[in-house]
């Protein structure tokens, strides 16, 4: 227990005041689903001489990503307007598989009630489009738990920059020693650590190993991890003394 205290310790955030969520491989695994359509799509136009692009690629030069950046990435000849209408093609994509195919992670729920019960304040800050932002929520069951979303492209700058989880704080009015921020990408997690606030990772697709090197405070399998629960249990106590 020592161990875990030292190591996955919240308490210093004491009394809490807000909780900042990514959505895609966050609240649920987006990520085979992202793949496929992205898989799909590139085949058809015959990207890199028509060889499914693998797991392996899929994390290196997509997940977590702002579109701008990965187009820009996939496509480095194209011209700005072609990579985007494919990027906002693949999206549209992406919504008509959600439905079918999404599922909360594990204890999220749990966890919401939890936030909900205990009066503190929360919002969704996130890379991907406000479309498919306001779709995953609403079929989480999450629409009227959020009381922000924030988008990465309604920012100056997205993440891997502070600038979404900066403007989370301001609009909340809550202070980031306060604050912490739930994320699955490396991305995600530089942009939580470049804004000030302890971020629990979680590694739904990505390696253990490269959310640790981006800054993650500590690592949580799911939602109904006890080194969450504890360190949640550790803050509790922490506000009552």
């Amino acid at each position: 227990m020592p161990v875990l205290e030292s190591t996955c310790s919240l308490a210093k955030l004491a009394p809490l005041e807000a909780v900042l969520f990514d959505i895609d491989g966050t609240l649920c695994d987006t990520d085979p689903v992202h793949h496929y359509a992205f898989r799909e799509m590139l085949l058809e136009i015959g990207y890199n001489n028509g060889v499914p692009i693998d797991e392996d690629f899929f994390v290196k030069n997509i997940a977590g990503g702002h579109n701008e950046d990965i187009a820009a990435r996939l496509f480095p000849d194209w011209d700005h307007e072609k990579a985007m209408k494919f990027m906002d093609d693949k999206e549209e994509y992406f919504r008509k598989l959600a439905p079918e195919q999404l599922k909360a992670v594990n204890g999220l729920h749990k966890l919401c009630k939890w936030i909900e019960d205990h009066g503190i304040k929360r919002a969704a800050v996130t890379n991907a489009p406000r479309p498919n932002a306001e779709l995953m929520i609403s079929l989480l069951g999450l629409t009227d738990f959020f009381q922000l979303v924030v988008v990465g492209s309604e920012c100056e700058r997205a993440k891997p920059f502070p600038d979404p989880y900066l403007k989370a704080l301001e609009v909340l009015n809550v202070s980031r020693e306060h604050t912490f921020v739930f994320e699955d990408s490396p991305s995600g997690i530089k942009a939580g650590v470049a804004a000030g606030l302890p971020v629990i990772g979680l590694p739904t697709r990505n390696p253990e190993e490269l959310l640790t090197n981006a800054g993650a405070t500590f690592l949580i399998k799911d939602y109904d991890d006890p080194k969450l629960w504890s360190a949640l249990e550790e803050l509790e106590k922490a506000v009552a003394t």
